[in-house]
């Protein structure tokens, strides 16, 4: 029986370590590029951590803020963030545990960044704002504003999360499956091979863009290192996301809000034509344009047409 219990042990442990080392090998592999670092990069220093972001240009205020699934960061926009900074004084920002910006263990929900952006609008930005939101971001801009109307001027939703999704509330399964990921060294496995190089092209062919062929190396690897930055931490967004602890019921302040709202559609998107339609259907003001061709990230596969979308809107 004590031979089994040490040959057992020594098999644990061999195991913890293997799992161990290929975590820290992962993040090394994930990272090595160094992408995010430049001059450019701005701190504002918040209640809960440092938040990263960029400024260029100059005129009236624009926000950007990118999508919360693993992996996101304001690195989502530097293809559209140059040419829209020539005619506005554009800020993009990474959230609290998104990218550079801090990532303390806490549970991350959809109030805590609506403050965050409140408080960055007012703090940093000093005046109000235009708005552009990706994704599952785009009920903090509805919800920012329902709260603090005076923030924002007018709002952009670029493929908004379905409003079905965002009234789903944390199960008993999600709980389990966001305290799975936290586990110190199971946890970050599982985590790692959920949020890997291949999971991600996946994520890309399947999900984020219709065309391949557009599909360029170094967004894919910007999305890895992203959701590797700060080794272990980078994971407790993604278990808040997981958990549902993200999702708010949001129809209240759609039907609310009276700001001019601009809803730019991928229009290969699986199911966007019901998501507009529930959305107008809650607030039959919202503007809608569909950007042929794309499906999640019109801004990353044709942003031209995007900005040329964003244009006729802002003007």
């Amino acid at each position: 029986m004590n031979k089994n219990i040490k040959i057992t042990a020594i098999l644990t442990g061999t195991a913890i370590t293997a799992i161990h080392i290929f975590n820290r090998i992962q993040y090394s592999l994930s990272t090595v590029k160094d992408t995010f670092s430049t001059m450019e990069n701005k701190y504002y220093e918040w209640r809960f951590g440092k938040i990263r972001y960029m400024k260029k240009g100059s005129g009236t205020p624009l926000l950007l803020i990118h999508n919360l699934t693993a992996g996101s960061s304001l690195y989502e926009f530097h293809k559209i963030m140059g040419e829209l900074s020539e005619k506005y004084e554009v800020y993009a920002l990474d959230l609290l545990g998104y990218g550079l910006s801090d990532k303390p263990r806490m549970t991350y929900t959809s109030f805590l960044y609506v403050q965050l952006i409140t408080d960055f609008v007012k703090n940093v930005i000093g005046r109000k704002t235009d708005i552009i939101v990706t994704g599952d971001s785009s009920q903090l801009a509805v919800m920012t504003c329902h709260n603090n109307p005076e923030v924002f001027n007018r709002i952009i939703l670029i493929n908004p999360q379905s409003l079905h999704q965002l009234n789903l509330i944390p199960t008993k399964q999600t709980k389990a499956l966001k305290l799975l990921i936290e586990l110190p060294i199971l946890g970050t496995f599982v985590y790692n091979i959920i949020n890997s190089k291949h999971a991600f092209r996946k994520l890309f062919t399947k999900q984020y863009f219709f065309d391949p062929s557009k599909i360029q190396e170094s967004d894919i690897m910007a999305y890895v290192e992203a959701s590797h930055l700060d080794l272990i931490h980078a994971k407790y967004t993604f278990s808040s996301y997981l958990g549902r602890y993200m999702n708010f019921n949001i129809l209240h302040a759609l039907k609310e809000i009276n700001h001019s709202i601009f809803f730019i559609a991928g229009e290969k998107k699986a199911d966007i034509k019901a998501i507009v339609e529930n959305y107008l259907y809650y607030n039959n003001s919202i503007e809608t344009a569909y950007i042929p061709d794309t499906k999640q990230y019109p801004h990353l596969e044709s942003p031209q047409k995007l900005l040329s979308q964003i244009s006729i809107f802002l003007n």
